[in-house]
């Protein structure tokens, strides 16, 4: 199955949405569920939100620099949203004008969903957006999805990995599933300490021709078999890491497209901890862009990827946009 098919949605998009924080900082109602994050006490006596301030716009350059669409929407600073850096949790945007919203199990992240993001994506990136899937009523219910930190999506071959967390639930993943139709596959991922992985995306990653994953995590020689083969079978070269890799968010990466080819973005704690043959695999499929993002990374628990809501909307037609100026978009 070609990416190029007409129709058919390709695996990295050209333009994505970043959120510049207003209160960045320590996240307490998620450093239960977030091995990553590091302790509070690391980071006393520091200016966090200005070194987030510095390391969000030294990526959003240099992803623009590399000739990424990059729409930044501001944070708003009342209430704190200590994660707000991290939009790709809360919304997801589609090939289809379909835009998906999502349940956080946090509550303080819930606040993150805001309409005026939402509205500026479609009037700034002149994006079209036909329908809205709100799986947001499952947080009633304390059942969540977060996203494309959830689910890590071969949108070519519509296939959603994800492993269980107390963060995605597979009820709510089966809706998901249903919406946006995707076929599921679905496992357990625990970390060197044998604790269930947060999210998907710091496991694995796909792009159009590659698979960064961290197959030991994968609980269960089935399982993991499993996941390697349907990888293989979509064509995936698989740059399979460590579990010590993954915790340097060596998995956390996103390939985009841009004029002339595709890049992968990623950290430089990532690029760092990558063997010369793995990152050697990678440049061949893309160029690698790396940012500087480590307070980001510890204080947050939450790497470059995390930051990337991928726009894969269509684009309005000149006279629609023109028609359409001012309009609101469909919201949570």
């Amino acid at each position: 199955m070609s990416a190029d098919h007409p129709g058919q949605e390709p695996q990295s998009a050209g333009a994505v949405l970043m959120v510049r924080p207003a209160r960045f900082g320590c996240n307490a109602q998620t450093a239960e569920s977030n091995a990553f994050q590091a302790k509070p006490e690391l980071f006393a006596g520091k200016d966090l939100q200005g070194i987030a301030l510095r390391e969000f716009h030294g990526l959003a350059e240099a992803l623009e620099r590399a000739g990424v669409e990059v729409l930044v929407a501001s944070d708003s600073a009342q209430p704190a949203k200590p994660d707000a850096i991290f939009p790709n949790n809360w919304v997801s945007f589609h090939h289809d004008g379909t835009v998906a919203l999502y349940p956080m199990l946090a509550p303080n992240r819930r606040l993150e969903r805001r309409d005026e993001v939402l509205q500026q994506v479609v009037r700034s990136g002149a994006f079209r957006v036909s329908r809205t899937v709100d799986l947001t009523h499952r947080e009633s219910e304390d059942k969540y999805l977060e996203g494309t930190g959830s689910v890590v999506l071969d949108r070519v071959h519509r296939i959603a990995y994800a492993c269980s967390s107390p963060r995605t639930d597979l009820d709510v993943l089966g809706e998901f599933a249903q919406q946006l139709d995707y076929e599921l596959m679905t496992f357990d991922a625990v970390d060197a300490g044998g604790t269930a992985v947060y999210h998907t995306n710091v496991v694995m990653a796909i792009g159009t021709g590659f698979a960064v994953v961290c197959s030991e995590s994968i609980v269960g020689d089935a399982h993991r078999a499993a996941v390697l083969s349907k990888l293989r079978s979509t064509g995936h070269d698989i740059v399979d890491i460590s579990l010590a890799q993954m915790t340097q968010f060596a998995a956390n990466v996103l390939e985009l497209a841009v004029p002339g080819g595709k890049l992968i973005a990623l950290s430089t704690t990532a690029l760092g901890c990558l063997a010369p043959a793995q990152r050697r695999a990678l440049e061949s499929q893309a160029t690698l862009i790396a940012a500087e993002i480590p307070t980001i990374e510890r204080s947050g628990g939450g790497g470059v990827r995390c930051m990337l809501a991928e726009i894969h909307l269509p684009k309005r037609l000149a006279r629609e946009s023109e028609k359409n100026r001012g309009a609101k978009a469909p919201g949570p």
